[in-house]
């Protein structure tokens, strides 16, 4: 089923984050995505709210191994003046392809017009934007029920599409209502029926792999999709069509 498809896991992290024991090391990393088969990992840093240290650190580690990571920019609104001169030199002079999102770092939730010119940048770039949704206060995926519609030509994909109820309900509405919202499937929090229950709700057309890689062991989820009962097209599209669609690759 995987033959012939290319594999993207479009939730990975670049950085250590010793509270939780996640190392980055590219090594350890593409052991795991070989033995499941995956092309290619998207990774960003969400460590700096300054961005440019961020995205130093992510251009770094893909520039090493540009053949199976691809690099997205990071920006934080807890520094505003730097959100858009970061996001230029990011997507023009790094070659960052998308924009990572970490409402949880901020207080600020994401349909606060204090993010409305990372918001703006995609939609005049026509480029994507993955955020943390979950249940922190500022990261419920509801917000982007205000967000998607305001910003039609930018994709605004739902990391962990909520993680747990009632946001997983969230993400889920969110995606039916808004064409450009897309849901991302990884979680510590998955039983099983949940990757069926995004592909009949939202649209298998919507639903795109991650792993949070890693933090997360990617084998385990991906297992998770290959083993779903939908069909296998179905799951063509989620490890890697759209993505690939939707990254323009």
């Amino acid at each position: 089923m995987i033959d012939g498809t290319t594999v993207i896991d479009f939730h990975g992290h670049v950085g250590s984050w010793d509270s939780v024991g996640m190392i980055d090391n590219p090594t350890i990393m593409m052991q795991a995505m070989d033995s499941v088969s995956i092309d290619k990992s998207c990774v960003f840093n969400i460590f700096h709210p300054d961005g440019t240290t961020s995205n130093n650190a992510t251009a770094a580690f893909v520039g090493k191994h540009p053949d199976r990571f691809i690099g997205f920019a990071y920006v934080s609104p807890i520094m505003p003046d730097r959100m858009l001169p970061e996001l230029e030199r990011s997507i023009d002079q790094l070659k960052l392809a998308a924009i990572k999102l970490y409402p949880s770092h901020t207080p600020f939730p994401l349909n606060d017009s204090i993010w409305d010119p990372i918001y703006e940048f995609a939609n005049e770039r026509e480029l994507t934007i993955i955020t943390h949704t979950g249940q922190e206060p500022t990261a419920a995926p509801k917000f982007l029920i205000d967000i998607a519609p305001r910003f039609p030509k930018a994709i605004f994909v739902a990391g962990h599409a909520g993680n747990i109820e009632p946001y997983r309900s969230q993400a889920i509405k969110a995606a039916q209502r808004c064409p450009n919202v897309y849901l991302e499937t990884c979680s510590s929090f998955r039983s099983p029926g949940v990757i069926e229950r995004l592909v009949m709700e939202a649209g298998a057309d919507r639903v795109i792999f991650g792993s949070d890689t890693p933090l997360m062991d990617p084998r385990c989820q991906i297992g998770k999709i290959l083993t779903a009962k939908i069909s296998d097209q179905e799951k063509r599209l989620i490890i890697g069509e759209n993505a690939c669609r939707i990254l323009k690759l």
